[in-house]
């Protein structure tokens, strides 16, 4: 026998045995066959309850105005404009501006509220002060809670990016109102009165302060 042969027939000895050596610890396959599943995703997924639909009616808006409204259309423009904004939490700012603005108003001194207050606003609010202070008036006020608020307008416009946006309060308070002398010629301090205001709050969507304003008040 020659030695190629003897070669040959030792290379192909070797070449078997690496074969029978992967098919131990590889297995076969036999035509196309899929990947193992991962274990994540052969477990078994949890029941949907609610079917999610891709550009569905924003809740945050709809819970407040009526859907397609301007109201709702002008709110949706404002998260165009500041992506950040949510309409549920201007609420509960503007349920604590409401408290703090008509207590400061009460009492007489508004400095503290200022900032929140658009120049007009802040004038009136000056006028009825010194008024007040004219006549000698003094006023005691104690705010017991809000009954009830409601957004019934919002308005924006896409030119300049202001945004104004109306809410209706029902707030329940005591107050009582005392002439010169100490008398108490209006309310007492044991009597809830309830005060209805609707206040309309102003701000520039996209800007670096989050602050609304105050810009009118009526009933």
């Amino acid at each position: 026998m020659s030695s190629s042969l003897i070669q040959l027939l030792v290379l192909a000895g070797i070449a078997v045995f690496l074969i029978l050596k992967l098919r131990s610890v590889l297995g076969t396959r036999d035509g196309f066959e899929k990947p193992p599943v991962p274990v994540e995703d052969a477990r078994p997924r949890p029941r949907q309850d609610f079917e999610v639909i891709e550009g569905g009616p924003d809740r945050d808006i709809i819970d407040q105005v009526p859907d397609g409204s301007p109201a709702a259309r002008a709110l949706g423009a404002m998260k165009l404009a500041e992506p950040g904004f949510v309409v549920g939490e201007f609420l509960k700012g503007a349920r604590g501006a409401y408290e703090m603005i008509l207590m400061a108003f009460e009492k007489g001194d508004i400095e503290a509220i200022r900032p929140f207050l658009s120049k007009e606003v802040a004038d009136s609010f000056d006028a009825a002060i010194e008024e007040r202070a004219r006549q000698g008036l003094t006023i005691e006020s104690n705010f017991v809670g809000l009954r009830d608020m409601a957004l019934t307008e919002a308005t924006f416009d896409r030119d300049t990016r202001h945004a104004e946006i109306t809410v209706r309060f029902t707030g329940e308070l005591t107050s009582v109102v005392r002439n010169k002398a100490g008398e108490v010629i209006e309310g007492s301090p044991t009597s809830i009165k309830r005060q209805r205001d609707l206040w309309t709050f102003g701000r520039r969507m996209g800007v670096d302060d989050p602050n609304w304003q105050l810009t009118a008040t009526g009933e």
